[in-house]
């Protein structure tokens, strides 16, 4: 079974930057969607940004025009550009890769914004 593990979330200034990253421990074939989800205390998981297979990119209002998704191609995994982030940007985020038989979720990494 393939584990997804993320890096490069922290504590970090409101309007400040991060880039998250998601490693697989082995081969992902093919995908049907891959992206980031948060959770925030007392909230449920929401999604953050998508890339769906073919490319279409769809992102959670609250952070268009500041995050962007994008892919690792050889590697089938996702990265997620957080640039003039706010206090509401706090969260654990996951990242997710679907494919036709499988749904791979990583354990999720901090991020915090202070104010």
């Amino acid at each position: 079974q393939v584990q997804l593990v993320e890096s490069g979330g922290g504590l970090v200034q409101a309007g400040g930057s991060l880039r998250l990253s998601c490693a697989a421990s082995g081969r992902i074939f093919g995908f049907n969607a891959m992206g980031w989800y948060r959770q925030a205390p007392g909230k449920q998981r929401e999604s953050v940004a998508v890339i769906i297979s073919g490319g279409t990119t769809n992102y959670a209002d609250s952070v268009k025009g500041r995050f962007t998704i994008s892919r690792d191609s050889a590697k089938n995994t996702p990265y997620l550009q957080m640039n003039s982030l706010k206090p509401e940007d706090t969260a654990v985020y996951y990242c997710n890769v679907r494919t036709i038989l499988n749904n791979y979720w990583g354990q999720g990494t901090q991020v915090t914004v202070s104010s």
